[in-house]
């Protein structure tokens, strides 16, 4: 438990440092939103090329790894979906509960994955991102389209932005550049490799200055439901589908830590754009983040990661 909580402590605390900056307004302005778009669209990016065009992904066992990381997601997504009904919750609260239990914060993962077991751990986590950012971007937006609250206007945007992801098309550049052997040539890999090296603290701070303390206010059941099933369920489904099929190491270590992990930020920005309940999408960001900061410590080691 020691280790975990070393290897994390320091990420939350970057993201309690990000919280205190949006609490004091510094410095001011549009700034944040400006730098979270530069993270987004090329510093987290850079790191995945980087870290894909170069790695020895030949040692990751990638169709173990995406059992247990998309087979989590489909069996949860399913059964969401499944019990909408006795929810009762309306269509845009909805959406916003799935979001909370299918998407995940790319940030904590890949930094870590990497806390906890070095170059290795990142090479596993940019393999569980390429593997992963698809399948939840597309079962969020079939969310949307299942449940009434996105228009024909907001499919057309839905199905151009997916296609544009950044992350997305990071982990397919990387893949191609590792698969062809061309690799990062020269003085890209340098150029790449600082860029990328910016992106998670960056990353995590922009974190704690998107979380939104004043929609716990709202934190009512729709919030409880999510959180548990992303923050103890998840895990839980990840760990037996990885002792069936026989995920080990540090590859099973990172698939329960992706699983374990909070939504995404991004994910109000969606909810926001497609009909979801939008305070109640800054609820479970921020209320997922905090009590991560509590389970990962605490639910990992349990689980045997570390």
């Amino acid at each position: 438990m020691i280790d975990v909580a070393h290897a994390l402590g320091p990420l939350f605390l970057l993201i309690l440092l990000g919280a205190a900056l949006g609490w004091a307004r510094f410095p001011g302005g549009d700034f944040w939103p400006r730098l979270e778009r530069l993270i987004y669209y090329l510093l987290f990016p850079a790191m995945l090329v980087a870290t894909l065009a170069e790695a020895d992904v030949h040692q990751v066992p990638v169709l173990r790894l995406a059992s247990v990381v998309l087979g989590g997601m489909l069996l949860l997504s399913g059964g969401l979906w499944l019990a909408r009904k006795p929810l009762a919750l309306d269509a845009p609260a909805f959406t916003s509960v799935f979001q909370g239990v299918a998407r995940f914060n790319t940030y904590v993962g890949v930094a870590g994955a990497a806390a906890l077991h070095g170059t290795t751990g990142a090479t596993v986590a940019a393999v569980t991102v390429a593997l992963m950012v698809p399948l939840a971007n597309v079962l969020c937006v079939l969310a949307f389209i299942a449940s009434g609250t996105l228009g024909r206007a907001g499919l057309g945007r839905s199905a151009l932005a997916l296609a544009r992801n950044p992350l997305i098309l990071a982990c397919l550049l990387g893949v191609a550049l590792n698969v062809t052997g061309l690799g990062l040539p020269g003085w890209s890999a340098g150029a790449i490799g600082l860029l990328g090296g910016a992106a998670l603290p960056l990353g995590l701070i922009a974190v704690g200055v998107a979380l939104r303390p004043q929609a716990l206010l709202r934190a009512g059941r729709a919030f409880w439901v999510s959180s548990a099933l992303k923050l103890l369920a998840t895990p839980l489904i990840a760990a037996g589908l990885a002792s069936l099929v026989g995920l080990e190491g540090v590859n099973r270590d990172v698939a329960l830590l992706f699983a374990a992990l909070p939504t995404a930020t991004s994910a109000y920005i969606l909810a926001r754009q497609l009909g979801g309940d939008a305070s109640l999408m800054a609820a479970i960001i921020t209320g997922q983040t905090l009590l991560a900061g509590l389970t990962l410590p605490l639910w990992l080691p349990l689980l045997g990661v570390g």
